[in-house]
């Protein structure tokens, strides 16, 4: 383990353990999602409009929220695991998934990777559907997008009734997006920033008495 990583574990675990801080010591995996999500979200943030110091803290802090799972793991009675466990996991699991590149196959191209780790994922899972997997909690948008990215790769036709209401609507501009390569998510982001930026500026023009340029 690098230096600096396992400064952080000890860091953790003296916070975690008798004498150190009664918050952190409180927490579980349950109590500890919403932080994660959040941090990933600020992570997002940092990589589309951030520096590459907002980059380096956002990565602490999802690293963090890693570590801290892995220290309350440990705890458990009945299947307790650390953060080495949960890295040497992580790193067979991509052995596995690049036989191109740790074993004997052919790489071919970064589509068909893509293939093999798809088929890999399916067989080692033991998933019966190629929509296993797909987090119910994901944001709506984000989710469309990944269901409609696996019905493709999958060759699934899909006689989608039609309809004119909002969410069909907001489908047809994910498929729409998935197509010509866009990640949605990412596009309504960008779209909402845009669209603050310029509220913020008409919100001050109206308190100056200023019109918008």
């Amino acid at each position: 383990m690098s230096e600096g990583l396992t400064r952080l574990v000890g860091v953790m675990d003296q916070l975690r353990s008798p004498g150190g801080c009664p918050w952190d010591a409180e927490q579980t995996h349950e109590t500890l999602i919403k932080h994660a999500i959040e941090e990933v979200f600020e992570l997002a943030e940092a990589v589309e409009t951030g520096t590459r110091e907002d980059l380096r803290e956002e990565l602490g802090d999802v690293l963090l929220q890693v570590v801290f799972h892995a220290r309350v793991a440990e705890e458990d009675p009945n299947d307790p695991f650390d953060i080495d466990v949960v890295a040497n996991g992580v790193a067979d699991k991509l052995i596995e998934r690049h036989p191109h590149v740790f074993g004997d196959a052919d790489a071919g191209t970064a589509a068909e990777v893509h293939a093999r780790w798809e088929k890999i994922k399916k067989e080692t899972k033991r998933r019966e559907s190629v929509f296993d997997g797909i987090p119910l909690d994901q944001p709506a948008l984000a989710r469309a997008q990944k269901v409609i990215s696996r019905a493709g790769k999958a060759q699934v036709q899909v006689n989608d009734p039609a309809g004119v209401g909002i969410g069909p609507q907001l489908l047809a501009l994910v498929a729409r997006a998935q197509a010509e390569g866009v990640d949605a998510e990412a596009a309504l982001r960008a779209a909402v920033r845009d669209y603050e930026a310029a509220a913020r500026e008409a919100e001050q023009g109206a308190a100056t008495g200023s019109s918008p340029t």
